[in-house]
C-alpha cells in the first residue's frame, strides 16, 4: 500500500492538490442492500407504504447526496457531476432492496465516494421511510463495485460469491 495523499509529512490532514491533473472521464458504481421482512418489502412494492414512494424519496435522496459529497465527507472535492443515477432492485430471499448507483464526472479525480455516498444515502431513506414498519431492517455490503478512469486505472470488485 502506498502512502496516504490525505496527510502532509507531519501527518496532517490535507485536501490533495488536483490542479495539475489532467481531465478525464471517471466513472464509479458502487452497490448495498436494505434486508428487510418481507411484508415490509411488499409495502415498498405496492406502494402502500405510510410516507409515501419509497423508491422514489430514496432515488432523489441518494442523487442529491452524490452531488453534496464534498459537503459531507472531509476532504472530498467538489465536483460538476455529469451523471448520477440510483436504481433499485427487490429481492425475496433474503428480503430486502438490492441498491446500485452510477456517477460520471469528467474532472480530475474519481467519483468513488460520490457513489458510496449515494447508495448509503438511499439505504437510510428507505430505512427512514419505513421504520415504523420494520426497525429491524438492516443496511450491509455497501461497496465500490466498478471505478474506470484515472491513474490508477479501471477496478472491478470480486463477484460477492467469490
Amino acid at each position: 500500500m502506498g502512502k496516504l495523499t490525505h496527510l502532509d509529512e507531519k501527518g496532517r490532514a490535507l485536501m490533495v492538490d488536483v490542479g495539475g491533473k489532467e481531465a478525464t472521464q471517471r466513472t464509479a458504481i458502487a452497490e448495498g442492500f436494505i434486508s428487510m421482512q418481507p411484508e415490509t418489502l411488499a409495502l415498498v412494492i405496492s406502494g402502500d407504504a405510510k410516507k409515501g414512494d419509497v423508491l422514489a424519496a430514496a432515488r432523489i435522496a441518494g442523487i442529491m447526496a452524490a452531488k453534496k459529497t464534498s459537503d459531507i465527507i472531509p476532504l472530498c472535492h467538489p465536483l460538476a457531476l455529469s451523471k448520477a443515477a440510483v436504481e433499485f432492485a427487490p429481492s425475496e430471499k433474503p428480503a430486502g432492496l438490492h441498491i446500485r448507483a452510477e456517477v460520471s464526472v469528467t474532472g480530475p479525480t474519481g467519483v468513488e465516494m460520490e457513489a458510496l455516498t449515494a447508495v448509503s444515502v438511499a439505504a437510510l431513506t428507505i430505512y427512514d421511510m419505513l421504520k415504523a414498519a420494520d426497525r429491524a431492517m438492516e443496511i450491509t455490503g455497501i461497496r465500490l463495485a466498478q471505478k474506470t478512469g484515472g491513474r490508477s486505472g479501471d477496478y472491478t470488485a470480486q463477484s460477492r460469491g467469490s
